[in-house]
């Protein structure tokens, strides 16, 4: 088998693990825009603030002890426990929705009714002060995050598809990250939890009923409050995740709040309000841009994992507005 096309199907594999990570992102945004029409340009924040905030508990990290210390000239830094993973995650996930709890009571609920720009306006001035927040509770430095996550080539893997090289010296089998592995199957079970909760529960059904319209929900009884507190914490959580996947990787740094950038691509392809169709878009920016960087980028100067996938959402925004699985845009004049 030529070299070209066996490291080919290798950059293809690593574009599909690549975009399982952008899908995590993408879908804490089509959560909320569903249920509020609100772009959430917090999103990217909020897995920072998740990450930063699971590294505190398991390592008991006092916060605010900055503040604490410049304030009484104290030195408290440590609670003195080391928490286990899950019960660090449990706790955060709490936290998660005591935020989202904060967020509608101070935020949105005196925003009902405000044009969809003020919504916007209101979400950057959230991230930034999220991102505050996480600096002053936690700190500034690039923190180490290990829940147990298995990482590195996975060598099964590499043995097992050695042979695909037919005698070639240079092929040691397809190298897979066992993290980007773990965060695809992550992905599709939250994937397919999320559309059963939509689809068949109670409150996924009301969540719905609110999205198509808020006045008709309210008027058959449906706590407003409660369905969009409910949807910041699932998409919480959803953070909670993709901070998990991310800072495990790369560590729990302020980049880690960026991703959010490379969402907005795979929301112009996939569509704003559909599940699947994150996914779907984030798979496609994950092989596009890996394989587009691979047979064009020696040509070009490298570097085009860059802008890639805005191109690519440019072209669909020119011919698709709506995206692959968005609803039709139709405006009545």
């Amino acid at each position: 088998m030529p070299d070209n096309l066996i490291f080919g199907i290798e950059v293809f594999l690593n574009g599909l693990m690549a975009g399982v990570l952008y899908a995590l992102v993408a879908l804490g945004f089509v959560l909320i825009y569903k249920a509020s029409g609100i772009f959430n340009y917090a999103q990217g924040v909020m897995a920072l603030f998740a990450a930063a905030t699971l590294v505190g508990i398991m390592n008991g990290q006092v916060p605010f002890s900055h503040l604490i210390n410049a304030m009484f000239g104290s030195e408290v830094h440590h609670f003195g426990w080391h928490l286990p993973a899950i019960l660090g995650i449990l706790l955060t996930a709490g936290f998660m929705v005591l935020l989202a709890w904060f967020v509608q009571k101070f935020v949105f609920k005196h925003l009902v009714g405000q044009e969809p720009i003020i919504l916007f306006m209101a979400t950057i001035g959230l991230a930034y002060f999220l991102e505050g927040i996480s600096d002053l509770m936690w700190g500034s430095e690039i923190k180490n995050l290990d829940v147990g996550l298995p990482q590195g080539a996975s060598i099964w893997l590499e043995d097992n598809t050695r042979w695909m090289g037919f005698g070639n010296e240079n092929f040691y089998g397809f190298f897979i990250d066992k993290l980007d592995m773990f965060a695809t199957v992550i992905a599709a079970v939250l994937v397919l939890a999320l559309v059963v909760f939509s689809q068949y529960s109670k409150q996924g059904r009301a969540m719905r009923a609110v999205a198509d319209d808020h006045q008709a929900a309210l008027s058959v009884g449906i706590n407003l409050n409660f369905i969009w507190v409910m949807v910041w914490s699932l998409a919480g959580f959803v953070a909670l995740v993709a901070g998990i996947m991310w800072g495990t990787k790369s560590g729990v740094q302020f980049s880690l709040s960026l991703i959010a950038l490379k969402a907005l691509p795979v929301l112009m392809l996939g569509g704003f309000t559909s599940i699947p169709g994150a996914i779907v878009g984030g798979l496609i920016i994950g092989v596009g841009e890996k394989l587009f960087e691979f047979a064009v980028g020696p040509m070009v100067g490298g570097a085009t994992e860059n802008w890639f996938a805005y191109v690519l959402a440019l072209i669909f925004l020119v011919f698709r507005p709506q995206g692959l699985f968005g609803e039709k845009i139709i405006e009545r004049v």
